[in-house]
This record gives C-alpha cells, sequence and structure tokens, in this order.
C-alpha cells in the first residue's frame, strides 16, 4: 500500500497525540478517517485540523467511544459503516492507550483493569469487529501500538508499570502471530507492530483525565495516595503541601509531552513510512532502538538497577544529550 488516497482508515485515541496526527497526515494524503476517542472536544480539534489540511472531498469523522467496552466498540463499526464506508476498511490503527494501574500490589484494582482493558482489550476488541470490512477489502493493514514497555516491563527499578506492560507484551505477541495467521487465512492483509520510546503525546494528561485525577483536581484522598508513590519511588514527598504535589503532577505531565526526543507528528510519520514498507517492526526513537538491543544483549540483566544506569548512558549518548 504505497498510497493513501482514496483509502479508508479508522484510528482510535484519535483526540491527540499521534492518533491526532495519524489522523491529520492520513487526511492530507486524501485517506478518508473515522476516529473514535472518548474526549469529543480534542476529538473535534484533530477533525478540524485533518479538514484545514485534506483534499476536498475527503471525509474525517469523529465517535465517542471507550475501546475497553466491546459495545461501544461495534457501535463505533456501525458508524463508519453508515458514514465513511462502503462495507471495506483498509487501515486499523489501534492506537489508544492510557496509563496506569502501575502496581499489583499496591495500587486499586479498578485502575489496574482500565489501564489493561483499554491498552489490551481495545486492540482486540477493535480488531475483532473491524476485521470483516478489512477482509473485504482488496488489499488491508492492521496497525497496532504497543511500546518499549511491550519487550522491557518495567519503568526503572524503583517503580512498577505492571498493568501497561502487560497489555503492551499482550499487543506485541497478538501482532507478531497475526503476521502469520493473515499469511495463512488472508494474504492480502498485513500486519505491523509499533514500539514508541519517549514521545512527546498528552498520554500523562489524557490518563489522569480519564482516572478522574487531573492534578488540578485532586481530592485530599488521592493526595495521599500520590504521595505514598512518591516515597515507595524515594522522592521526598514529606513537608511538600497539596498544592506542589498537584503543580508538579501537571509539570511532570506536560514535561513529558513538551521535551520529548520524538514528536507525534514525527512518529506519525514513520508509522506510515513503515506501512508503506510493509514493515512489521517499527520501532521509534533512538531511545527504543538503544533499550531493544540491550534487552537483547542482557535479558537476565533487564530489570537490576545496573541495567537502568547503562540504559541512560547508552541513550544519553546516541541522543547527544
Amino acid at each position: 500500500m504505497q498510497r493513501f488516497d482514496g483509502k479508508v482508515a479508522v484510528v482510535t485515541g484519535g483526540g491527540t497525540g499521534m492518533g491526532r496526527e495519524l489522523v491529520r497526515q492520513l487526511a492530507a494524503e486524501g485517506c478518508h478517517v473515522a476516529m473514535c476517542d472518548v474526549f469529543e472536544d480534542t476529538m473535534e480539534q484533530s477533525q478540524a485540523l485533518a479538514l484545514e489540511g485534506a483534499p476536498d472531498g475527503t471525509q474525517v469523522t469523529a465517535f465517542v467511544a471507550d475501546v475497553s467496552d466491546e459495545s461501544q466498540v461495534l457501535a463505533f463499526r456501525k458508524s463508519v459503516a453508515e458514514t465513511i464506508s462502503s462495507g471495506h476498511i483498509n487501515l486499523l490503527f489501534n492506537n489508544a492507550g492510557i496509563a496506569g494501574g502501575g502496581s499489583m500490589v499496591a495500587d486499586e484494582r479498578e485502575d489496574w483493569d482500565k489501564t489493561f482493558g483499554v491498552c489490551w482489550n481495545g486492540v482486540y476488541f477493535c480488531t475483532r469487529a473491524f476485521l470483516p470490512m478489512l477482509l473485504a477489502s482488496k488489499e488491508g493493514h492492521v496497525i497496532n501500538t504497543s511500546s518499549v514497555n511491550g519487550f522491557w516491563a518495567s519503568l526503572g527499578p524503583q517503580s512498577a508499570h505492571t498493568a501497561y506492560s502487560a497489555a503492551k507484551f499482550a499487543v506485541k505477541g497478538f501482532t507478531e502471530a497475526l503476521i502469520g495467521d493473515f499469511r495463512n487465512n488472508a494474504p492480502h492483509l498485513k500486519a505491523s507492530l509499533v514500539m514508541p520510546g519517549h514521545i512527546g503525546t498528552s498520554i500523562a494528561l489524557n490518563s489522569a483525565r480519564a482516572m478522574g485525577r487531573e492534578p488540578k483536581e485532586m481530592t485530599s484522598e488521592q493526595l495521599e495516595v500520590a504521595r505514598d508513590r512518591m516515597t515507595r519511588m524515594g522522592l521526598p514527598s514529606e513537608g511538600v503541601t497539596d498544592d506542589e504535589i498537584r503543580h508538579g503532577l501537571q509539570q511532570m505531565a506536560e514535561q513529558f509531552r513538551d521535551n520529548a526526543p520524538v514528536t507525534a507528528a514525527q512518529a506519525a510519520t514513520i508509522i506510515l513510512d513503515g506501512v508503506r514498507k510493509e514493515q512489521w517492526r517499527i520501532l521509534i526513537g533512538e531511545d527504543a532502538k538503544v533499550l531493544d538491543r540491550l534487552v537483547r544483549e542482557a535479558p537476565e540483566e533487564a530489570y537490576e538497577a545496573e541495567f537502568m544506569e547503562k540504559l541512560r548512558r547508552e541513550a544519553d549518548w546516541q541522543l547527544g544529550t
């Protein structure tokens, strides 16, 4: 699939970040795009940006859906079939994701299940739902966003990252299995696995909003949980006021978005170039490439403190910082 003009694409999590950029760049090439997200306001912004740069006649639609809820995914598919597609789609970007439920031991099950549900069930439910429309196309491609946490289940030795990592490992295995499945049973379909490193997106802010924990609105009870997490991570929390914690969490989320080595726009371009080349494995960012190599070289060391120090040294050298 060297060209996207005239094709039909479905993008989950299209309201911000890589999802927004995928919608915008696809539409700019004349691809009809149907997106979903849980936040209608951000999707409206994505839709306006995409249509502004798209050729006349390009369709860009928006639908509010939580991909962790299969009934909402099926409603999204029905909307796509009725508004933008003549019975088929060519591209499915399972991009939606949130972060949370870091610890199986210390964090609430509700947060754990929600994170796993969006990051894994969202991929599974959407692939199941849209598979008949992909099969009905002359050529189709499923692009699933995993993460470097799909091959390294950690953020470092001082924090837990179980729900997100478990989901992203599942996405990785599922997508790799689809390669052979499609070759045997639907040879006109391809599958690609996207594994980004640190990309400048609003995932931290969006996750807090989805979990009802936007920093500026956090309750005293939620702040106590945040204090406990800070303590577990070795960060100072004694004597820190509630407002200082709120401000700190907001600032960290904004810095993650604004100070990343790769922008969301650059990431989307890399993904689309990978689809054109039929790459099944798309690593994004020098940090992702370094981490991938180091884990392969010394898997037994991957969860030791020394590994994190080695990663920092090598990534800093690669990034020129």
